[in-house]
């Protein structure tokens, strides 16, 4: 048996797709055969993606999305499906951060990031979910967790709670939607050099953290590309409710 990454024919829809890992990810779908939706609230953003992977003689549509939206999430999926066929990949990526210790996080603080990386992750999947039942096609749902939802470090107490969340999610849903031939399954990264992450990183705090990690660097946003296709793809098709960390050996760190 040949395994393959392939994902032609498939229609992929990436969120939170308008910069950083969600840009990447939707390259990468594109390279490897996708037709890719590229969902974002920021449209002018949105365009700017749309436009590298045609450039790069790939195949994606723009589509305007906010994941703590239902109303925006069906709209979405409406119009994916009008345009291009119903999605079969999810990559439920869109997220956000908010910085600061316990004692400082304002109750909006909590709301802001548990809406977007917990409520509107769920939204999306169970939207894709039902939509992948009803057609009878099938499909591959990818959530973009973190190895701060496996282990946690100081500062971060929303963020780590809701992908703790998103992972659980993860595996309740792979038990749920096995029998509609939907996987579901985690990619949590570690610590990845972006351009929203280098300054930190360069830091001497940053530089301390890294310290921490046995490879003692972070990872470059191309060395996700396999794992994110292997869950993507036929290459897992015995694979769901899997959580699948790429952090440089950080969860097995004593430090």
């Amino acid at each position: 048996m040949t395994v393959s990454f392939d994902l032609s024919g498939k229609v992929a829809l990436v969120t939170g797709a308008s910069g950083g890992l969600g840009r990447h990810f939707a390259g990468v779908l594109a390279r490897t055969g996708a037709l890719v939706a590229v969902g974002a609230r920021r449209t002018d953003e949105i365009a700017v993606t749309v436009t590298e992977i045609e450039a790069a003689g790939g195949k994606a549509i723009g589509v305007s999305l906010d994941v703590t939206d239902s109303t925006s999430v069906a709209a979405a999926f409406e119009s994916v499906t009008d345009q291009v066929g119903p999605v079969t990949v999810l990559i439920n990526n869109a997220g956000i951060a908010a910085g600061g210790l316990a004692l400082d996080l304002t109750e909006a603080d909590w709301d802001r990031v548990m809406d977007t990386n917990l409520k509107g992750a769920w939204i999306v999947a169970q939207e894709a979910a039902k939509r992948m039942a009803a057609a009878k096609t099938g499909g591959v749902i990818v959530n973009i967790a973190s190895v701060l939802g496996l282990r946690v470090t100081k500062g971060v107490v929303p963020y780590a709670v809701s992908k703790a969340g998103l992972i659980q999610m993860t595996k309740a849903l792979a038990l749920e939607l096995a029998v509609h031939d939907i996987r579901v399954n985690a990619l949590a990264p570690g610590y990845v050099e972006t351009d929203l992450t280098r300054e930190y990183l360069a830091s001497d705090a940053g530089k301390a953290l890294l310290k921490r990690i046995p490879q003692r660097r972070p990872a470059q946003m191309k060395e996700l590309d396999g794992p994110l296709l292997l869950l993507a793809s036929n290459a897992s098709s015995y694979m769901t409710g899997a959580v699948l960390a790429v952090d440089g050996g950080h969860l097995v760190s004593s430090l």
